[in-house]
């Protein structure tokens, strides 16, 4: 029982010195972005010397790849949570899909990049922590195939708009609203494209 107990406790000190280590590294990447990170600053932040860091994370990558799992993990809560409130109209769901998709991507600059840009020269995530974005995909299509939106074309068209949108926030009005007031406006050239039933000025279908 001992032995059991001392495994816990230390289990419970290494998960939270991970997590103090990941905070710590959103803050560098946070100040001084994410290509700038360095095992020497984060470790500073914690108060470890960098070659301590080897005992819980086994490279540079690995924080990444622990960033982007935790990333894609919050992400992946909040889209679960939304599941229930997205509107039975079609029109009204996309528009609630991307404003959702939307304003998380334009909260957090480094934590977009790292979930959905290359910017990290020859990181790639591992499976375990890919397998947080692949299950945020399958609940957005299966959201969609309720709408009656089942094409792979049109569900890569809708990812590539929104993101897109997000990408341009970013680049030319961080923390501003101009991309972000074209959002209605760019749902609807999409669901008119897919011939989806308008929305009257009531909320309804007509």
């Amino acid at each position: 029982m001992l032995g059991e107990a001392t495994a816990d406790w230390q289990s419970k000190r290494r998960e939270a010195a991970r997590r103090e280590i990941l905070a710590a590294a959103w803050e560098v990447a946070g100040e001084s972005g994410l290509g700038a990170l360095t095992l020497r600053e984060v470790a500073a932040r914690v108060g470890m010397r960098a070659p301590s860091l080897y005992s819980h994370f086994a490279s540079k990558h690995a924080i990444y790849d622990a960033m982007y799992a935790q990333a894609w993990a919050e992400y992946d809560r909040e889209a679960e949570a939304a599941v229930g409130t997205v509107p039975a109209e079609p029109r009204r769901a996309l528009r609630e899909i991307a404003r959702h998709y939307f304003e998380f991507a334009t909260a957090d600059m480094p934590r977009h990049q790292l979930m959905n840009l290359r910017t990290i020269p020859d990181f790639t995530p591992s499976g375990e922590s890919y397998a947080h974005a692949v299950r945020v995909y399958d609940r957005f299509r299966a959201v969609m195939a309720s709408i009656g939106v089942t094409d792979g074309g049109d569900l890569d068209l809708f990812v590539a708009l929104v993101g897109g949108l997000a990408d341009s926030q970013w680049a030319n009005d961080p923390g501003g609203t101009r991309y972000a007031r074209l959002l209605d406006r760019a749902v609807d050239m999409y669901a008119d494209a897919l011939h989806l039933p308008p929305v009257d000025s009531q909320g309804g279908s007509p």
